[in-house]
């Protein structure tokens, strides 16, 4: 049918407009399905959400423009080694996509991959949103939050955008529920004081701007569901359920969904996190050159929130599947530390 075909380019927009209204109960539903159905198929979505605008991610970028343009040196007082970068900034060169050459392999040529040379040459900064759990077997590091000098509107920037994003979440968690036939309250209470962050990412494209240039190489989400504003600056790949490749288009005032491994888990597999890379395309020069014409910022600032389980819930499919074996009971917490640890060998 059309539908289909329109899936094959990518993920569907979905206004968040009725659930939340909640006068029409039919569309609604109605809603939760057609957002069960194309993360199935597409392990993302666009949603537009009436309560964020286009001026909230603007000032969010704004601010991440002006803070990855400091001094090299500036920025390194914002890193926190000690604590494996897990507040503050992370300098580029750092962070190394895993080893995902097997599955690379396997695809296609019309949808091949970029094989990652190495580390990302791109900057992050963590920022934790909302509340952590009183206790917990997984005490956070309990770093205190980095302020970088100079930024006196950082923490009102961050939470802002941050509760912004968290929110949309917990409204598409709903919305999953309602879809897939549980509770509505299945995900919103595993998702509840869980570990998220607000995790910006920024790359120079005055330094790294060559077609073909990677600034995240291939993998998946390894959290519950991944968020972003609309970056000023295409690249950023998807790879469909059936392998296809896709560049990904955020309208104005629109964000974009991705299916984390977390979501993976408690759906069984029939929902994956899905594959995907940030890669210099014709598109984003074409935004760079319009970018360096009207003498605005060449770094390209992904405004990016990592939603989590809470780390002593337990992930489990939670709906039937033919694959539920392969999804054994395990704690977000050591599930997430089983991530991290890969991560950390494909350095040895």
């Amino acid at each position: 049918g059309v539908r289909s075909t329109r899936m094959s380019k990518g993920p569907e927009i979905i206004d968040l407009q009725n659930y939340l209204n909640a006068t029409n109960p039919d569309a609604s539903l109605e809603d939760c399905k057609r957002l069960v159905d194309t993360l199935k198929k597409t392990s993302c979505l666009i949603i537009k959400d009436p309560r964020v605008t286009e001026q909230d991610n603007n000032n969010f970028l704004d601010t991440m423009e002006r803070y990855f343009a400091l001094p090299h040196d500036v920025k390194l007082k914002d890193v926190r080694e000690e604590v494996s970068y897990q507040v503050g900034a992370t300098p580029e060169f750092v962070e190394v996509p895993r080893d995902h050459a097997n599955q690379i392999a396997a695809l296609a040529p019309e949808n091949a991959a970029h094989p990652p040379k190495g580390a990302d040459a791109k900057w992050r900064y963590f920022w934790r949103i909302g509340d952590r759990p009183t206790e917990t077997q997984f005490p956070s590091m309990n770093a205190p939050e980095v302020i970088p000098e100079g930024f006196p509107e950082w923490e009102r920037i961050m939470n802002t955008w941050g509760e912004l994003m968290l929110q949309s979440v917990r409204s598409v968690a709903g919305m999953l529920a309602i879809g897939l036939g549980l509770p509505a309250n299945t995900f919103l209470d595993l998702m509840e004081n869980g570990p998220h962050l607000l995790a910006p990412t920024g790359s120079d494209l005055s330094r790294f701007g060559d077609k073909g240039q990677i600034f995240a190489g291939y993998h998946y989400d390894l959290n519950f569901i991944s968020i972003h504003g609309k970056s000023r600056y295409p690249g950023l790949y998807i790879w469909l359920r059936d392998g296809t490749k896709t560049l990904v288009r955020v309208p104005d005032g629109c964000l974009l969904i991705q299916a984390g491994k977390q979501l993976e888990w408690l759906t069984g597999g029939e929902i994956s996190a899905g594959f995907h890379e940030v890669v210099v395309s014709d598109e984003t020069l074409a935004s760079l050159k319009k970018a360096k014409e009207e003498a605005r910022s060449q770094w390209r600032v992904s405004s990016t929130l990592f939603s989590h389980i809470q780390s002593d819930k337990t992930l489990k499919p939670l709906i039937p599947s033919d694959k539920a074996s392969e999804y054994q009971p395990i704690l977000a917490g050591h599930q997430v530390a089983d991530e991290l640890s890969k991560i950390a060998l494909s350095k040895a």
